[in-house]
């Protein structure tokens, strides 16, 4: 790849996806770990910070953000550590006037709520001293032999630390998968009997209202996947759908594209309107991502955003095939469906968000959670990433 092409390729992220990374690292998150999640090279996203500090940082086709912009978002972004920061002063009350290991106890118990490096300045103790504490921690508790079948009392502290882990998401199938990868012994009716004497459950589920609006003059594709959400290879069918979150500031609209074949969702896009341009930006995100070759199918439903002349237009440039659920049916659009009911329930469900950033923040942290290591019951209880470099791995050992 020549010098130009890769230039190319750096740039193509939409310029929501890097204020986003950015928003992040000003907010107090390592650069490393925002890079690792976003699946993006540290440098990379060490350019677009330096970039949006002097008001340069700009997407693809889009004009470089004005210093006002960026101010605002500096001041967003302190504005959020500030009450970050309250909010652990608030909790830690007490911890404050403790010693060295208890304050590293507690920001280990509430690593999952805040950045790691905010408690630290907070809790007046190092990051590099709190990392260094938990690898000796670590070290200095050995893990029981594969195999070894553990009290109830002990294998009821590891399905806490799971469901906590995952906050509440999983039932007794995906905390039985995963203490069995930990190597630890375990029946399916000894764990369901076990959650179910102390309440132990994935979130309730409950119905939402579609936001499909068909009622349109505009041109609609076939349906000729016919429910086959099986593709042989990444990158050769993808599935997009639109839904909603309420918030204090009104409707937040999220739009994702998943790629059927390993259930990784490689585009979004989230906009407090539900205007073409929502689903269009969720679809150059994840073909600038992925860069798929021509023919990819896009599945979607027959809602006027994705029949729209401006979204048409951006999948014919791209080379892919534009194909639609029929009217009415859930069923043609199952994947999507399902990754909707996982959202709401494991994470949004009883939650109440007064600022569409708070939803956003949300909705991030669990995509992230998805793709990365949530136990998906279609891929054999492994998560979309690791189905992926799996498929990956197996196709470079048969080539060679």
């Amino acid at each position: 790849m020549s010098k130009t092409d890769q230039g190319q390729h750096r740039a193509r992220y939409t310029l929501e996806f890097k204020l986003e990374a950015v928003r992040l690292v000003k907010a107090g998150q390592e650069a490393s770990v925002t890079a690792r999640v976003l699946g993006l090279p540290k440098q990379t996203l060490s350019n677009w910070v330096r970039l949006a500090e002097k008001g340069a940082l700009q997407g693809v086709g889009e004009r470089p953000v004005s210093a006002e912009q960026m101010e605002l978002a500096r001041l967003r972004a302190e504005l959020a550590r500030v009450k970050m920061e309250r909010d652990i002063l608030k909790k830690s009350d007490g911890v404050l006037c403790k010693g060295i290991a208890v304050k590293y106890a507690w920001i280990g118990k509430n690593k999952a709520a805040w950045p790691v490096t905010v408690m630290c300045d907070v809790l007046g103790v190092s990051p590099s001293g709190y990392f260094a504490h938990q690898r000796r921690r670590r070290s200095a508790q050995p893990c029981p032999p594969r195999g070894t079948r553990l009290s109830n009392e002990a294998l009821l502290a590891h399905i806490r630390a799971i469901h906590a882990q995952v906050k509440g998401e999983y039932g007794w199938p995906r905390v039985w998968k995963k203490l069995l990868v930990r190597g630890l012994r375990v029946g399916k009716h000894r764990m369901q009997r076990l959650m179910h004497t102390h309440g132990i459950k994935a979130r309730s589920k409950r119905k939402f209202v579609v936001t499909t609006d068909s009622k349109h003059d505009l041109p609609i594709a076939e349906n000729l996947l016919a429910r086959d959400f099986t593709p042989v290879a990444p990158d050769r069918v993808w599935s997009s759908d639109i839904t909603y979150i309420a918030t204090g500031e009104g409707w937040l609209y999220l739009v994702a594209v998943l790629d059927l074949f390993s259930r990784q969702v490689v585009g979004w896009s989230m906009q407090p309107h539900m205007q073409a341009s929502l689903v269009t930006d969720a679809l150059r995100m994840a073909w600038f991502r992925r860069q798929p070759a021509p023919g990819l199918i896009f599945h979607s439903d027959r809602g006027s955003q994705y029949c729209s002349h401006a979204f048409q237009d951006a999948l014919a440039s791209y080379g892919m095939l534009s194909l639609m659920s029929r009217k009415g049916n859930c069923w043609d659009h199952a994947p999507t469906e399902s990754l909707w009911g996982s959202l709401k329930v494991g994470r949004l469900y009883g939650r109440t968000f007064a600022t569409r950033r708070q939803a956003m923040d949300e909705v991030i942290d669990w995509l992230t959670f998805y793709n990365h290591r949530r136990l998906h019951s279609t891929l054999g209880y492994i998560s979309p990433m690791r189905f992926e470099a799996n498929w990956h791995a197996g196709q470079s050992k048969q080539a060679a």
